[in-house]
């Protein structure tokens, strides 16, 4: 492998003028500049970037903590990211931290100790700590806040999302509605429970039954399946995200309940699982991908203009009807 003495020696200069040419780090006229770029393309040399990030304390590189890289809403999220990122010049890395508190902070310091310019993180349940140990590094949160954090957020409106889901159901009718809850500790999934609870009390629709759960297929299913064998009456279902939903749905198939014939169902996310879904599922469809793009624009800005005041941008929900919800009986 191609070293800088080698590049020094074809370019007829010191290897302090090398690294002075390659890295920017000092006075080099553009003719020595040329000259040792083009030996370093001829002998083969390629940049040590660890090395560089020693030097230049910048490694154009972001880190990206996701809780639960199985949960489809976050794969098109850090494919968002991704394409974003590497438009700027910048690589990203991954860590998913399975929604536990400890390996989240975990992948935090791993990630300070290697240098990142900054993380993008969505956090995990009670993540009131985070902010102890990002230190100085640059954090834009995204999808979910964390209290009392002084950080750049993107979010999407969760309260206007499960308020339309409420309204579009109240207008077919429905007056005995459920929420299938995500979990507890978890920002979003709080936000939207209560966006529940508010939008029922104002529309004169009763809350039949509020859980709370994972984020999870199998939550919805299990939660489904003791709602329908409870035999409380409800005509629709608010679900939290799309995964539970299809739960929901799967439980529902089992007990020979239809849908929307007996009971409509809406999600919220519009992943693919959404569309595929038999019937295909009435939706809060989330701006993934501008949330993504929108992250790395927020985190590159804060690297530019690091006194800037802290920004908070909240995305605009979209309900998308489909085939899951219909006339209450």
């Amino acid at each position: 492998m191609a070293t800088l003495r080698d590049v020094a020696a074809r370019a007829g200069v010191g290897i302090a003028t090398v690294s002075r040419a390659l890295n920017g780090t000092g006075p080099v006229s553009e003719a020595v500049r040329r000259r040792v770029e083009e030996a370093a393309a001829a002998v083969g040399y390629v940049p040590n970037g660890v090395a560089r990030g020693l030097v230049t304390g910048v490694t154009r590189t972001f880190a990206l903590i996701l809780p639960d890289i199985t949960n489809p809403y976050f794969p098109s999220l850090a494919r968002a990211v991704e394409d974003a990122a590497r438009v700027r010049g910048y690589a990203v890395v991954l860590g998913n931290s399975d929604n536990d508190p400890d390996q989240e902070a975990a992948y935090v310091r791993l990630f300070r100790e290697r240098g990142v310019d900054g993380m993008i993180i969505a956090s995990s349940r009670d993540a009131s700590a985070l902010a102890r140990v990002t230190g100085p590094v640059p954090v834009v949160l995204i999808d979910r806040r964390v209290p009392h954090w002084d950080v750049d957020c993107v979010v999407t409106d969760n309260r206007r999302g499960i308020a339309d889901a409420v309204q579009h159901l109240a207008g077919l009718g429905h007056r005995r509605l459920v929420h299938l809850g995500g979990p507890e500790g978890v920002e979003s999934a709080s936000t939207r429970a209560q966006a529940f609870m508010d939008a029922c009390r104002e529309l004169g629709v009763e809350v039949v039954d509020l859980t709370r759960g994972p984020f999870t297929a199998e939550s919805g299913y299990e939660r489904g399946r003791r709602l329908l064998k409870s035999r409380r009456r409800f005509t629709a279902v608010v679900a939290a995200n799309d995964l539970i939903a299809c739960g929901f749905l799967q439980a529902a198939f089992e007990a020979g309940r239809a849908v929307p014939g007996d009971v409509s169902v809406t999600g919220f996310d519009d992943v693919l699982v959404a569309r595929l879904a038999n019937p295909p599922l009435t939706t809060v469809r989330q701006p993934t991908y501008r949330a993504g793009q929108l992250a790395v624009e927020r985190l590159a800005a804060r690297l530019d203009r690091p006194g800037e005041p802290v920004r908070v941008d909240v995305l605009k929900p979209e309900l998308v009807v489909r085939s899951s919800s219909g006339p209450a009986r």
